[in-house]
Parts: structure tokens; sequence; C-alpha cells
């Protein structure tokens, strides 16, 4: 597929994948887009093996850029696309009163929502890791997405600083665990990282 942000390949069949970087100006209002290079590929072995090459990837992808929109953004397409079985991977800003939806792969999802309400709600507040087996027994699950069946949502702090959460939903029970966060919570702290 060819898009007008650089030559994109099929990154289940390992081919690499080439983006173009963030666009720059230099001084007299001259910009230009220098090439960033970054190679997705089939995530194999055991599954910490699997992380660390996910985690490889995504520090690729976010080597040199600090704009948070556009971090999030490639780091929701990278995650939903390396890993099975989820149907909404994203992010949710919070603004100081409540969590705004960011950028996401999924269905269209809730855009605001209370630190009292909800898996995400719960992991903002307490400022941990949410796994949940069964969402649908979950007090105060707030339903987005109807098929969505496991979840889990790492909350993203910067000292004690409330940034967001990065929320990962699956249509299917019990679909994370303590590898998969584990995993999970090192693509939360490169997102983090990658603001400073």
């Amino acid at each position: 597929m060819q898009g007008s942000h650089g030559a994109l390949a099929d990154p289940a069949a390992g081919a690499p994948m080439v983006a173009a970087a963030p666009t720059a100006c230099r001084a007299g209002g001259r910009c230009y887009t220098a090439p960033m290079t970054f190679q997705a590929s089939t995530l194999t072995g055991s599954k910490p093996e699997q992380y660390a090459q996910l985690h490889d990837q995504a520090r690729g992808l976010l080597a040199g850029e600090r704009d948070r929109i556009a971090n999030a953004a490639n780091l929701s397409a990278l995650v939903a696309n390396a890993l099975p079985a989820l149907n909404w991977t994203g992010f949710y800003f919070y603004d100081g009163r409540e969590l705004v939806v960011g950028p996401f792969q999924g269905l269209p999802a809730c855009v605001r929502i209370p630190l009292d309400k909800g898996v995400c709600g719960a992991a903002a507040s307490t400022r941990q890791t949410q796994r949940i087996a069964d969402v649908h027994a979950f007090p105060g699950h707030i339903a987005c997405d109807a098929a969505s069946r496991s979840e889990l949502v790492v909350p993203l702090l910067r000292g004690d600083e409330l940034i967001g959460v990065f929320d990962l939903d699956s249509p299917e029970a019990d679909r994370f665990d303590e590898d998969d966060q584990r995993g999970l919570e090192g693509i939360a702290r490169l997102f983090v990282e990658s603001l400073a």
C-alpha cells in the first residue's frame, strides 16, 4: 500500500514499513520531511520475547518525536496491528477533570470518561494498571464497544502527574495475562518518556 506519508508494506508479511518523519522547517521558512525508516515485523517466540520485539519497534517508531498526538496515533496503530484479539487500542488524555479520547484504533469510542467510571476511570484514579478478565463483571463498566469482553488499562504517569491512560479491549474473555500487563506497561513507559 502506498500512502502520502511514505511507502507502507504489509507488516503481517514481515515486509518493512517506511514512513515520513515529522516535517521540519529551517530558518527562512523552508520545510522538508526527513526520512524515517521504521520496520514492523511479525512477532515471534515466547510472549515475553514478542513484547521485547514490540518494545524495540515502539522505541524506533517514537525516536525523535515529542508530539503526544503523533506518538499516541502511531503506537495505537502499531499495537493494534501487532497483537492478536484486540478490538480497541488507544489513548485517553486527562484534561484536569476527566479523561478525553485521544488517538485509537477501533470502533468510535466514548469521548469523555469521569475518573469515577469504568475501567479507564479506575486506572486513572488509582494510578494502577487494571487487568479485567470479564468487563461485564466490573462495577460501573462503560460499554463503548459491546463486543469487548476483557480489558487492560495502563495509567500514564509522569512522576505524580496523570497524563492519561493506555486502553486495550478484547472480544475474548480473559485475553490479558501478566506477560501482557508487563509488556504493555513497558510500551506505556516508552510513550511517557517520549514526551520529555
